[in-house]
């Protein structure tokens, strides 16, 4: 069925609302618009739904989320652990009370009870809930840092983690098999209630998760020897950070934690930022403006569901506030975590740092002079996750810290995903730990440098919307497959790796050795001097990918050959586009 027959049989059906025939009847005199509507199908990949807002098969709305859980229905079903249950959390987005609801309905139709929290929280939250709840997955209503026209759709498993292999396959094939609408079950929700299928959680969660926060604390000392002395800037960019994040930090002691006002309250139009990332700039600009009236010596930002953070920090000496981007802010959790375990009481002799592919090289540097193993995954909390439940099952492997470059940590095991609430707290901790040696963040920061190297990593993503999009950023990876570079600038390409074909290749020595992960559409060059650069397309928004990174010998070396590596990157694209 083309995507104008399509258009009219949801005009047509009576199983479609009104108020979703009249939206659709407002774009009928433009061709394009229902063209982007209802060309495909959203796909449910990998990390689950996400797109924009609206009536359409290629648009999150009720009907597209009711699809998606009548297929991880018939997955749980075919699985045999329909009385596990299902936990369901969502964020300040708008439409995500709605879709949190619409899949509730669906579950208990097919006789799997959900849980669902009174009212949003944080991703990791939600991870843990699965773990504490003993369910069989998880549902996240959540478009993470993207613009407010989107929302989505994250599926996790009984481990906590977001589906990885094998079943992100089947639910992928369960959902595609759901190709009627008049398949899908709903139900009353007083009905589902009635039948205990629909229970809400909230409060026993909250506690329990605060609980295991506060385990992760080394120097509770440190907290209450400068809790008058540190002043913290925070905020939650309208989305669900703001009560466990201020929670945790006074429930440890921190004293004088201030909220950005303009942003404190949650808001699915997101009215303070063109998008909600703490990755901009942009989302710094209150918050800062309020660090230098309180003299704060950090500056904190979630993105709306909590699970990503962005951090500046005070450098003493010039008075100006650093921006620290989710390397160098894993990197320096990652440095304290590690350094005072062994400090404290020693590192278990098969401890284990793990990283993304795409994450810095700072990160092997710090597990080589620690002496933990140094894993590397592929792109993905998940298979961070992953990586934990393997150690857990062959008992062998201790978790000590994973980290990826998108600005997500987590020291600990009582979740399966990013948690920026803890990397929250100990950042605040270790700011606190740091300054009674009268040191600041950027001086802790610094010192690492001075220890390992002056790493520097970036990214370059080039965005290419809609089916046009979708095929230039093929024919990028197609031909880039298809003809190595030989060099990127100045700096020459000594290994290829292409995860798609699960190979390494050698260029110096045609060498061809596996890469040892899963196939991925993801290449990456190994260059000399230390340098780096990996080309993926977004697994969540319409763009490619270029990470790089470099090594200098001080911070304007670090700068001056990162910069030319970006303009080498771009420059190596550009014909392409």
């Amino acid at each position: 069925m083309g995507y104008r027959e399509l258009y009219e049989s949801w005009l047509s059906n009576p199983y479609f609302d009104e108020d979703t025939k009249a939206e659709l009847k407002a774009i009928a005199d433009d061709d394009n618009e229902i063209k982007e509507r209802f060309y495909m199908d959203l796909e449910f990949g990998t990390a689950g739904l996400r797109g924009i807002i609206g009536a359409g098969t290629n648009r999150m709305n009720i009907y597209t989320v009711r699809k998606a859980t009548q297929g991880l229905a018939n997955y749980i079903l075919t699985q045999g652990k329909q009385n596990q249950g299902v936990a369901i959390a969502y964020d300040s987005r708008n439409m995500s009370i709605e879709f949190a609801n619409e899949a509730a309905l669906c579950l208990a139709a097919n006789g799997i009870k959900a849980y669902v929290f009174e009212s949003l929280r944080p991703t990791p939250e939600l991870s843990y809930a699965v773990r504490k709840l003993g369910c069989t997955a998880g549902i996240n209503i959540t478009a993470s840092h993207n613009p407010p026209e989107y929302n989505g759709y994250k599926v996790y498993w009984e481990d906590g983690a977001q589906i990885t292999p094998p079943h992100d396959a089947g639910i992928m094939a369960e959902v595609k098999q759901v190709t009627d609408y008049g398949q899908v079950r709903t139900m009353d929700a007083e009905a589902a209630m009635l039948a205990g299928l629909y229970q809400t959680i909230g409060m026993d969660i909250d506690m329990a998760y605060m609980e295991e926060l506060k385990k992760i604390i080394l120097h509770p000392e440190a907290i209450t020897a400068m809790a008058d002395d540190i002043k913290i800037v925070y905020t939650p960019l309208h989305g669900t950070g703001n009560v466990p994040v201020r929670r945790i930090l006074s429930q440890i002691g921190f004293k004088h934690v201030y909220v950005v006002p303009e942003q404190e309250h949650p808001d699915g139009n997101f009215p303070t930022v063109s998008y909600p990332n703490p990755e901009a700039a942009e989302a710094f600009e209150l918050g800062l403006a309020l660090a230098k009236e309180m003299d704060a010596d950090l500056v904190l930002a979630t993105d709306p569901d909590a699970d990503r953070l962005g951090v500046y920090v005070k450098d003493q000496q010039t008075g100006e506030y650093h921006p620290l981007t989710g390397n160098m802010s894993g990197c320096l959790i990652g440095e304290y975590e590690i350094s005072q375990r062994k400090v404290l009481a020693g590192l278990p002799e098969d401890g284990a740092l793990v990283k993304s592919i795409v994450t810095t090289n700072l990160a092997d540097a710090i597990a080589e002079s620690y002496g933990v193993r140094l894993v590397e995954v592929l792109t993905g909390f998940k298979y961070i996750g992953q990586k934990m439940l393997e150690f857990e099952t062959k008992g062998t492997g201790t978790y000590l810290f994973g980290l990826e470059e998108s600005y997500g940590c987590l020291p600990g095991t009582y979740c399966r995903d990013k948690d920026a609430v803890v990397a929250s707290m100990v950042l605040c901790e270790a700011a606190a730990f740091y300054k009674q040696q009268g040191k600041t963040l950027w001086d802790a920061m610094i010192d690492m440098y001075e220890k390992y190297g002056y790493y520097k990593d970036d990214v370059k993503s080039v965005t290419l919307k809609g089916i046009e999009g979708l095929e230039k950023i093929q024919t990028i990876m197609n031909t880039l497959r298809d003809n190595t570079p030989a060099t990127f600038g100045d700096w020459k390409v000594e290994k290829a790796r292409d995860y798609k074909k699960e190979v390494v290749v050698d260029l110096v020595s045609g060498a061809v050795t596996p890469t040892g992960l899963p196939a991925s559409n993801v290449l990456y060059y190994e260059l000399n001097d230390a340098a780096w650069v990996c080309v993926r397309p977004s697994g969540t928004e319409p763009k490619v990918k270029f990470y790089y990174g470099v090594k200098g010998a001080d911070m304007t070396d670090a700068d001056a050959k990162s910069e030319a590596l970006g303009k080498a990157v771009l420059a190596m694209v550009e014909p392409m586009l």
